[in-house]
């Protein structure tokens, strides 16, 4: 991954598709800061294109010719270690999205997203961030509760919480609540009329007292509370 933060984010599309390819390239290519660097109809192609084009993201459709997108997972990794991985797929499986975050996926998403929200996650993941569409939130707390795990086990081991700082405030309540939809620092920031600034600064202490590690822990953490109230 570059390390300038002014340089565009270098985007690699593999879906067996080519009107999906080219749609998704033209959407992303209007955006000044991403930049469409290659594309494959398949694991197998996308594994001989890639050494050259050295991309930061990779959009990863699951239903390809061959092997699957969730079983490609590990090799194209492997390939460009410091690439993030966004699944974009029509699958709303559970064990797809459970797969593919356990192979090392950044993020989960519905090919139903709309353009905004895709080209924000891309961003987001880039940072390294885990993005997963609203949709899939609660078929994810489903996947690790019947697993016998929770938001600590997801992707990572959460840390341990902050001593006597586990009582989030109303603010922090909120912005949770909102990372629980699924919602960017920009839409929290708009929903609840604050600065971007401030809202990645309550995402911190959130993560901070609850001893989580991403957003995705703290949403099915969420999620996890909402449902056993």
């Amino acid at each position: 991954m570059s390390e300038n933060s002014n340089a565009a984010i270098r985007v690699f599309l593999i879906d067996d598709h080519p009107l999906m390819r080219r749609g998704l390239a033209a959407l992303l290519n209007q955006q000044p800061d991403l930049e469409v660097v290659g594309q494959a109809g398949d694991a197998a192609e996308a594994l001989h294109l890639l050494p050259k084009q050295q991309p930061d993201v990779i959009l990863l459709d699951n239903h390809l010719p061959g092997v699957s997108g969730v079983d490609a997972i590990a090799d194209l990794q492997a390939l460009v270690p410091q690439c993030r991985v966004i699944m974009l797929t029509v699958s709303e499986d559970e064990a797809d999205l459970a797969t593919a975050l356990h192979a090392g996926a950044q993020g989960y998403l519905l090919k139903t997203t709309e353009g905004p929200a895709l080209t924000d996650a891309i961003r987001r993941a880039r940072r390294g961030e885990s993005v997963v569409s609203p949709e899939m939130m609660g078929k994810l707390v489903e996947v690790f509760r019947a697993q016998g795990a929770g938001a600590a086990d997801v992707a990572v081991v959460a840390d341990e919480p902050e001593p006597g700082g586990s009582t989030l405030s109303p603010r922090e309540e909120e912005v949770l609540h909102e990372i629980a939809q699924g919602a960017s620092n920009k839409q929290i920031a708009r929903t609840l009329d604050i600065a971007e600034t401030t809202v990645k600064i309550h995402v911190q202490h959130i993560l901070r007292k609850l001893g989580l590690r991403s957003r995705v822990q703290a949403a099915i953490y969420a999620i996890e509370r909402q449902r056993s109230d």
